[in-house]
């Protein structure tokens, strides 16, 4: 394990900034001060701001793909749209998930959480290839195998008619022991891979996958990850199939907890919200896809004032076209001033920085071991260059990074202590060939058409009202 020790660097401290030391040895924050003795490694911070590592705290690496491509659609025939084209490889897999690993970093992020689209019949390869890639670049994976156990049509409200869905190609047994065999074979930890039960969303489980995942969850010590209430589509569709809403209903049967994150939470109600903080489960804020997919604003001003845990993901990059967290950040911030009249309740940039690194370490139930620049924590850590034209000229360094337009500001990233990125660039695989490889597989495209959708998009405007 390497040691190092960052001098002259600017931190956060209170409502001002300091410029102190800090020592990493072994892997974690071992003293923060001025004028410490050099342990390890020096590093320059001179002119440079220091903040734990941000959580890309929901997206779909593989969606990588399909980026610039899908149509402007909401979210139910986007989806059609999307399975439609999205047959993977395994190549495709690893490439997309260094992809994501690589843009996550160079926005600020040290952690992903990846719901993985899974390739059918190849379940347990398609999550070992995540792995690798994540490995291999050295950020901290959750990998979140993305498993349902109905068919895509069953995610449509039936509205007035009857409708029938195909039984979907795989049991709710045979899920869950491919989960349970996937934490058997890659859930480590100490070594910055974890794996996440993951239902896809109350639109296509049943609840049998979602106390299967429930119980591997209690069993293994697991944490919980699903989509919420994307959508006004969701809202009805949980009360034909429940007769109350989808949060009652999660609570009814045990999957909400304070190890439990649910992507978007768009369409809540206040009862939904006073549940969210009696049960202590998280809320990953996805303004870019909620509103490139017309899903709405989702209420976190609310879930602020209910203290709700709150933190920010990038959501695949067909859906936000892009896994610039820091993007995300400041969407997921200034989007909310338009929600609320009382400036009172606005996300300051300091709250959005605590938002993305400790509200995301909340939500995997490690806020003890990362998110916070605090002796003892593990060095989770990223150095932005504040002498960069875009944090320019200098005014208050955390509110330029939140609310400007930076770019290539990321100098360096540690994950538990070890360089990733140096100098702007990341330095355990080679991103040349990265871009080379998804340029060669890849090829110009512009409109396509969906069979799926061509089926389905009456019925959806139907039910919606359109």
């Amino acid at each position: 394990m390497v040691n190092f020790t960052i001098q002259n660097v600017l931190i956060a401290f209170s409502d001002d900034y300091a410029t102190v030391d800090v020592q990493i040895i072994d892997g974690a924050i071992a003293a923060i001060a001025p004028n410490l003795q050099v342990i390890g490694t020096a590093i320059d911070g001179k002119n440079k701001l220091l903040l734990p590592g941000f959580f890309n705290a929901h997206t779909h690496s593989s969606e990588m793909w399909q980026r610039g491509i899908m149509s402007v659609f909401p979210l139910e025939l986007w989806l059609a749209e999307l399975y439609d084209f999205a047959p993977l490889d395994p190549e495709q897999v690893y490439l997309s998930a260094l992809g994501t690993a690589v843009e996550t970093l160079l926005s600020g992020g040290t952690s992903v959480v990846d719901h993985l689209v899974l390739i059918p019949g190849l379940e347990l390869e398609t999550i070992a290839i995540a792995t690798r890639a994540y490995r291999e670049v050295g950020i901290r994976a959750f990998i979140a195998p993305l498993i349902q156990d109905e068919s895509l049509s069953a995610g449509i409200p039936s509205g007035e008619s009857a409708q029938k869905h195909e039984p979907y190609f795989r049991s709710t047994a045979a899920t869950l022991e491919i989960i349970e065999e996937a934490v058997r074979q890659f859930h480590r930890p100490d070594e910055g891979i974890n794996i996440l039960v993951a239902p896809t969303g109350i639109q296509l489980c049943t609840d049998a996958l979602f106390q299967g995942c429930t119980e591997l969850s209690d069993r293994y010590n697991l944490c919980r990850h699903s989509h919420l209430l994307e959508t006004k589509a969701q809202e009805k569709l949980a009360q034909e199939k429940y007769g109350c809403t989808a949060v009652e209903h999660l609570k009814r049967i045990g999957y909400l907890s304070d190890r439990t994150t649910l992507a978007h939470c768009v369409w809540l109600n206040d009862a939904d919200i006073a549940i969210l903080a009696e049960t202590q489960s998280t809320v990953v804020h996805n303004p870019l896809s909620n509103l490139r997919l017309g899903s709405g604003i989702a209420p976190i001003l609310k879930y602020r004032q209910a203290e709700v845990n709150v933190t920010f993901g990038c959501d695949g990059a067909s859906s936000n076209d892009s896994q610039d967290l820091l993007e995300a950040i400041k969407m997921g911030s200034i989007l909310h001033n338009v929600t609320n009249s009382d400036y009172q309740h606005w996300i300051t940039p300091r709250q959005a920085v605590e938002m993305a690194s400790l509200g995301g370490a909340k939500g995997l139930n490690i806020a003890d071991k990362l998110g916070s620049l605090t002796v003892g924590k593990q060095a989770d850590l990223v150095l932005y260059d504040l002498t960069n034209l875009s944090l320019l000229p200098r005014t208050d360094p955390i509110g330029l990074l939140v609310l400007g337009r930076p770019t290539n500001v990321v100098n360096s990233a540690w994950v538990n202590g070890k360089q990733i990125v140096a100098d702007g660039k990341v330095t355990t695989i080679n991103v040349d060939e990265l871009r080379q490889e998804l340029f060669n597989r890849s090829q110009w495209e512009t409109k396509r058409k969906s069979e799926t959708v061509a089926q389905i998009e009456a019925h959806y405007r139907t039910v919606m009202g359109l």
